[in-house]
């Protein structure tokens, strides 16, 4: 797999840089800004990007502007964004397409090797994968007119760790339930957030995407 990893810090970056060989994938360029991110994303059609949502010379979204550039030029480009904090309306911002190949998590969760790798095949895969902290804020306030607010309990469990990405079988071992209950939790939250029927991964998308919406409603 070819990467392209953009991140402004040197120490990080050529961290995340032996990491990434060490499982077997290929950092085709490693860059510190927003432009030389563009770049490298141009001329080297990576199967993935992983970019700071802070980039030189401002320090404020560039990572961010450039990954959505990215991915309007190449639709359905795998990205995974780190940042210092997460703040919901980038994740948002990130998924408004519906297409999927999107992660977003805090920088710590790097030093996680297998929390890290995890994230990077759900990305590549098609799927999402937010982090915990963003589901944790999300589930803090919620008003009654958020269509959230119509799920059970157990159905908001279910949606907060698949908006972590993991599969269905994986949330069941997570919640210690079965597949066949995940199976239908999920189906009842497609069903109350009105979406129709159609290719299960674009509808786990647009379920968790509902969910990051709903904190502003």
């Amino acid at each position: 797999m070819r990467v392209v990893l953009a991140e402004d810090l040197y120490l990080l970056r050529d961290g995340m840089t032996h990491l990434l060989t060490a499982h077997g994938l290929t950092v085709v360029a490693a860059v510190a800004t927003g432009t030389e991110l563009l770049t490298a994303l141009a001329e080297e059609q990576p199967d993935l990007a992983i970019v700071d949502v802070r980039l030189p010379p401002t320090f404020t979204d560039e990572g961010l502007r450039a990954a959505l550039t990215a991915r309007r030029e190449r639709p359905g480009l795998p990205v995974l964004m780190l940042s210092q904090h997460v703040e919901q309306l980038y994740a948002r911002e990130l998924l408004e397409d519906g297409t999927g190949a999107i992660g977003y998590l805090l920088k710590d969760r790097v030093f996680n090797a297998g929390q890290f790798m995890d994230a990077l095949r759900t990305v590549v895969g098609g799927g999402t994968a937010m982090d915990p902290e963003v589901i944790a804020k999300l589930l803090a306030n919620k008003s009654r007119k958020d269509p959230i607010a119509t799920l059970t309990p157990r159905e908001r469990q279910v949606l907060a760790v698949m908006a972590e990405g993991r599969s269905n079988a994986a949330i069941a071992q997570y919640l210690q339930i079965g597949e066949g209950a995940v199976a239908k939790h999920t189906a009842s939250i497609f069903g109350k957030l009105d979406l129709a029927p159609s290719d299960d991964d674009n509808r786990r998308v647009l379920a968790v995407l509902a969910y990051l919406n709903s904190s502003n409603r």
